[in-house]
């Protein structure tokens, strides 16, 4: 790797000493400091004219400060001459800030792609894009490489059965993921819709109309003992109070008994607060608020309901998501699955590890929950590591970021890293 250094941000050093680990080489000698005021202070300590420079710095809780940092570090190799600056940003800071979701709202991702082109960067590597779009914010070359190759071969040596497994995805915004991913494995795949603006009395209507609609397809298989498609059996509905699935006699008002909810626990309840109702008039605000498939709602205490379209009965089911950030919609989808649509087991499988606040500890909490596995694309403390072992697997993807630094400066195609693992296996 001649001609070529690779400096290590302070978002995730750990990550970094791995990339660095892996091509042969030793991470470029940079000061990153700070100042008593807050300002960052950066001091490159070797030369870099006329080199390659790859520039290795995270999405972290410290989000702002360390784009502060990659942007000076960006700036200060752009002035010592180097020939090419790529900014290698595994999880991509403000991704889901992509797109303008309320009214005069920012879309902060194309900001930032700017701040990052102004600062003098020419090529960026990411991985997995909250949206893919988001290339098209950037005037330089942007690789997006994939997570799904590592997460697939993982599912194939440690889930049992996984040939009848059936990949989910929480959310409608995340079914073309999960769909490449079933059709890398060659299994089926399910979605799971969350509805904030039914309420019990729509959900028993639903239920009555799918009674009825049963029966009459009944009625039809009994004349065409041929007929095999019965959409119905696949389509599951439950309500969901609190942020957990509960039994229909559940009270829908400001009860104060949690003794209907179903994973049991009734330590604490929460119904004393009053649900919010989103406004579904014309020129409201829900579509605005509430619309984007990965938000979290204002507040959980408001009723919704859940609906699996798809068949996990007697099969593991692995929720995929490109980012876990928040605990309810997981839990939740868990829930249902277990406890209403008899799955045997349930995964939740994510390229970033978010695990903002006790998000992480939330889902090793639920019952509902097997397993969690995640890369390590963001920072996650060896202390939280270490207590959530029993659920929780870190997988390690520096070996794709390092196969594509190698071949980038090397002029070599990095094509093959969206397809396979064959090139770093």
């Amino acid at each position: 790797m001649r001609k070529c250094k690779i400096f290590v941000g302070s978002s995730h050093p750990e990550l970094g000493r791995l990339v660095c680990d892996r091509l042969g080489v030793e991470p470029a000698p940079c000061t990153l400091k700070k100042f008593s005021n807050g300002e960052t202070s950066v001091q490159i300590g070797v030369s870099i004219r006329d080199e390659d420079v790859y520039i290795i710095q995270s999405g972290s809780p410290q989000i702002n400060d360390h784009i502060m940092e990659l942007l000076i570090l960006i700036s200060a190799c752009r002035g010592g001459s180097a020939n090419k600056i790529t900014a290698v940003i595994p999880q991509f800071p403000y991704s889901k800030q992509s797109k303008m979701k309320k009214h005069r709202g920012a879309i902060t991702a194309r900001m930032l792609a700017n701040l990052l082109v102004m600062a003098g960067a020419d090529h960026v590597v990411s991985m997995d894009l909250h949206a893919s779009q988001m290339q098209g914010f950037f005037t330089k070359p942007v690789d997006n490489l994939y997570g799904a190759p590592t997460l697939a071969r993982w599912i194939r040596h440690n889930i049992p059965d996984w040939e009848n497994a059936v990949v989910v995805s929480k959310n409608p915004g995340g079914t073309k993921r999960v769909t490449a991913l079933a059709d890398s494995l060659k299994i089926n795949f399910a979605m799971i819709h969350t509805d904030r603006r039914r309420t019990q009395d729509g959900y028993s209507k639903k239920k009555a109309l799918k009674k009825s609609t049963r029966k009459v397809i009944k009625e039809q298989e009994q004349d065409d003992e041929d007929e095999e498609d019965n959409i119905v059996s696949e389509i599951q509905t439950a309500r969901v109070v609190d942020g957990h699935v509960v039994d229909d006699d559940y009270p829908t008002n400001n009860g104060t008994s949690s003794k209907h909810i179903i994973n049991g626990d009734n330590s604490k309840s929460h119904l004393e607060h009053p649900s919010i109702i989103d406004s579904d008039v014309l020129g409201g605000s829900y579509d605005a608020a509430n619309s984007d498939d990965e938000d979290e709602p204002a507040s959980i205490y408001q009723e919704k309901l859940i609906t699996l379209v798809g068949d996990v009965k007697d099969k593991v089911a692995i929720i995929l998501d490109d980012m876990i950030d928040k605990p309810g919609s997981f839990i939740s989808a868990a829930e249902h699955m277990r406890l209403n649509c008899g799955a045997k087991a349930v995964y939740v499988i994510g390229t970033h590890g978010v695990f903002s606040d006790s998000c992480l500890e939330d889902l090793t909490d639920s019952k509902c929950i097997d397993k969690i596995v995640v890369t390590n694309t963001y920072p996650i403390g060896k202390e939280r590591i270490e207590a959530q072992k029993k659920k929780l697997t870190v997988i390690d993807v520096s070996p794709i970021f390092a196969e594509c630094i190698r071949r980038d400066h090397f002029g070599e195609s990095i094509s093959v890293l969206f397809d396979s693992l064959a090139a770093i296996e």
